[in-house]
């Protein structure tokens, strides 16, 4: 899993069937500090978060876990909402 945060939803008349009724949003990968960490991604939303809300996510085969149709097109999953970090070093 990954942390990120909710930049921004993405509106799409037209997406593949297994799509409809589920929500995109784009997120900023985030480090364990929450700093940026690369560029931003499209996830599929599968909990309600908003913009500005800092996430976690599942990438590659796994995105698909969530969703009741197993080959659904998607390469990022938003699984959580991330209330805090507690950094013990």
């Amino acid at each position: 899993m990954f942390f990120a945060k909710v930049i921004g939803t993405i509106w799409a008349t037209r997406k593949d069937e297994s799509l409809h009724g589920k929500k995109l949003q784009f997120i900023q990968p985030l480090n364990a500090k929450l700093e940026k960490s690369g560029e931003p991604i499209v996830a599929i939303d599968t909990i309600g978060a908003g913009v500005g809300e800092n996430v976690f996510y599942i990438t590659s085969r796994e995105a698909t876990v969530p969703l009741a149709i197993a080959q659904t097109p998607v390469d990022a999953a938003i699984v959580g909402i991330l209330d805090k970090i507690d950094l013990h070093q």
